[in-house]
């Protein structure tokens, strides 16, 4: 048999989880596992990829991506988080996926170490190894509430150590990291001398009051993220597979010479839809947010009334990460026990890494209120058997 790149060898397969174990099997299955908007994507976006494809937007655009496009996520970062970064500094992705693949790409080689925050999104694991270098987990702690502590991210940092993966809004656990967290981390990037790559894929799902804080707009970081942008869950646009990155000129070279060889561009038509998302009303997206905050809160009500689970209300995303420690059960235990006896499809939180283990994700966002209310119903049944 012919040999395999050692890239592709020693690289750990991607993994969707129990969304994997349960496809294909039989019953009345209710999946909160994997984390897809249950909304259609809004109409007005629709019609604007529609309209170009009839416009004849059929044909070779620019590498980075459409100038109106860019110029209008430059506005948005602006107006959302103080950013001033132009639209030659905005490459326009295939999703988030790429944004982070191009990032670990551009800025990793065999021998360098990265640093995920766990619990850590499992996804960017693959993009770090197929780069040639070192996954390395520095994990918050579940009783402090998943604070991002910086000397618990010091305490990793070696002279290999180049970037750390920041993932704000959190998933799994729906922390909005404050300012004050933030502001520890950057200090760290700075004294160390390193990159953040910042997974802000839900910065426009935020409860009660709570902000997003963009890393790049903090003391001397502008120059030292990689900010990693999508409209997969804000706008319900996972399966169009649609991103950007925001990050200094001085990578933007670096990042295109990554995505020019993936793909050469993203395709043409559907960024007429992504332009009139970040142009359009503002309404749209505010009613697909109070959506999610209205199934957040069915379901973390909920899971607080069933025996042996603690859930404190996430502040951003769209998962609840019960803690099921005073169960007994494991988490992998519990969600395996879960699919069998109840039919719901939940997360391990043992699969975001140690940090988790002793919780389950839920995806909230996944299914309308009137399943989730019935999910809700068997776990019910499922904890009070315990």
């Amino acid at each position: 048999m012919p040999r395999l790149a050692r890239r592709i060898t020693s690289t750990s397969a991607k993994d969707f989880g129990m969304f994997a174990r349960a496809h294909g099997r039989g019953g009345d299955l209710i999946h909160l596992e994997l984390g897809r908007p249950v909304e259609d994507t809004p109409a007005h976006i629709k019609e604007a990829t529609i309209a170009a494809l009839r416009a004849g937007h059929v044909h070779y655009s620019d590498l980075q991506g459409l100038p109106a496009l860019r110029s209008a996520l430059a506005r948005r970062l602006a107006e959302r988080d103080g950013l001033d970064y132009g639209p030659d500094e905005i490459i326009v992705t295939n999703g988030l996926t790429q944004g982070a693949f191009a990032a670990a790409m551009a800025l990793l080689e065999e021998g360098d170490e990265a640093i995920l925050i766990g619990p850590h999104y499992p996804q960017h694991v693959g993009k770090v190894e197929l780069a040639g270098a070192r996954v390395v987990l520095a994990a918050t702690d579940a009783a402090a509430g998943f604070r991002l502590r910086p000397e618990l991210i010091a305490a990793h940092v070696t002279d290999r150590t180049r970037a750390v993966f920041l993932v704000n809004p959190c998933n799994p656990t729906g922390r909005v990291y404050g300012r004050d967290e933030l502001e520890g981390l950057a200090r760290l990037a700075v004294a160390r001398d390193l990159v953040v790559i910042s997974d802000e894929v839900y910065a426009d799902i935020v409860y009660d009051g709570a902000r997003h804080v963009a890393i790049a707009g903090l003391p001397g970081m502008r120059s030292r993220t990689i900010g990693l942008h999508a409209f997969t869950k804000a706008y319900a646009m996972d399966g169009w597979r649609l991103g950007y990155i925001a990050a200094d000129r001085a990578f933007t070279g670096a990042l295109l010479k990554v995505t020019t060889n993936e793909v050469t561009h993203v395709n043409t038509f559907i960024q007429h839809g992504a332009l009139a998302a970040v142009t359009g009303p503002a309404a749209v997206l505010e009613g697909l947010v109070d959506g999610d905050r209205r199934r957040r809160d069915l379901v973390v009500a909920r899971l607080n009334q069933m025996p042996g689970v603690r859930c404190p209300a996430p502040e951003g995303a769209i998962y609840a990460f019960p803690d099921i420690r005073a169960t007994g059960l494991s988490a992998r235990d519990a969600a395996l026990r879960i699919l069998e006896e109840t039919g719901v499809v939940v997360e391990a939180g043992s699969f975001y890494g140690p940090a988790g283990e002793g919780h389950l994700r839920i995806c909230f966002g996944a299914e309308p209120e009137h399943r989730l209310a019935e999910a809700m119903d068997r776990l019910q049944a499922f904890f009070n058997r315990l």
